[in-house]
């Protein structure tokens, strides 16, 4: 059975950074895309960034220039550094897994998600 670990959240203050990890194992395929995505409370889930096998990458606009994501496939491992944090990026971010290789920020088409890492920036 597929299996999707987040680890990495915290809380920081205004500007700080964080990296997230996500692992991944048990998926029987190499070709897959990986997305993390936020749930801010009293809000919908969202798209933040993805990345297929190949390192093709998509960004969220709020994300782009700030956050970058990166994939080691032989560790089956993905991790998102987040710098210059603002108080509108907290809430639970989730690492998914989907069984295409073609990169999408819509939390729809991601199939395996991981229990979530909590990530609070405040003064």
């Amino acid at each position: 059975q597929v299996q999707v670990v987040e680890s990495g959240g915290g809380s920081v203050q205004p500007g700080g950074s964080l990296r997230l990890s996500c692992a991944v194992s048990a998926f029987t395929s190499d070709e897959y895309a990986i997305g993390w995505f936020r749930q801010a409370p009293e809000r919908e889930r969202e798209g933040v960034a993805c990345i297929s096998s190949s390192g093709r990458t998509l960004y969220e606009d709020s994300a782009k220039g700030r956050f970058t994501i990166s994939r080691d496939n032989a560790k089956r491992s993905v991790s998102l550094q987040m710098n210059s944090l603002k108080p509108e990026d907290t809430g639970v971010y989730y690492c998914a897994v989907r069984s295409s290789d073609l990169i999408t920020l819509s939390p729809l088409f991601y199939r395996t998600w991981g229990q979530g890492t909590q990530v609070t920036v405040s003064s």
